[in-house]
């Protein structure tokens, strides 16, 4: 049946599947490491979410930049809709029948401000990858592995940078004691993120062999 689905609208699919998983589960956290005195909690979107970065990638080296373009503005639809829709019916009266109606407004109702957060974030983000990817696709011909982690270092350093000033600054405190706070906590989930994108450099490689095998 795989051998069936045209493979660019399978790496479509995964790229929705890791966008909505995300959004829907990204809020539990996790200690991912606690190791000497060392303590870091993750979303459990560390898993799912640098692989978005990978497919940008894998698309402008087959396909080119526009189309990878069209790919991440699918992907903001896609989230802004999700957004819309759940706080439609988080609003929504529950029958009588439904007796779950406060646990289930509890896991769907999104905070304006980590939804907006969250926007932001990935358009910015996705489109820096893509960008910065392309130039270095012009300038450099081989050596994916590096042009594809040089990319996503920036853009995952800019993902989380706008995600978590823009979700978690507090203005009633003062600028210098947010900035301690959240450069501390930037710096070492991007340090996470950068690590996920060497793990997943061979996903770069087959990617790209496996859509040029069918676009050839």
């Amino acid at each position: 049946m795989i051998s069936k689905i045209n493979k660019l609208d399978l790496v479509i699919a995964i790229y929705i599947f890791i966008i909505v998983a995300s959004e829907l589960m990204g809020s539990k956290t996790f200690p991912l490491i606690d190791f000497a005195g060392i303590k870091i909690n993750s979303s459990v979107a560390i898993f799912l979410m640098p692989f978005l970065f990978t497919i940008n990638d894998v698309v402008v080296e087959v396909y080119g930049k526009k189309r990878a373009k069209s790919l991440v503005y699918s992907g903001l639809i896609v989230i802004v809709l999700l957004i819309l829709y759940s706080l439609l019916v988080v609003h929504l009266p529950a029958s009588g029948r439904f007796t779950m109606s406060q646990s289930y407004n509890e896991v769907f109702s999104l905070s304006i401000r980590i939804s907006l957060a969250s926007i932001v974030a990935f358009i910015f983000s996705e489109l820096i990858d893509i960008a910065v990817f392309s130039k270095l696709r012009s300038k450099i011909s081989g050596a994916l592995w590096l042009r594809n982690n040089l990319s996503n270092f920036i853009a995952q350093l800019v993902d989380t940078t706008i995600f978590y000033f823009l979700a978690f600054y507090a203005p009633a405190k003062p600028f210098s004691h947010n900035l301690s706070f959240l450069a501390g906590l930037i710096f070492s989930y991007w340090l996470v993120k950068c690590m996920f994108s060497l793990i997943e450099t061979p996903f770069v490689y087959w990617g790209v062999a496996w859509l040029k095998n069918e676009k050839n």
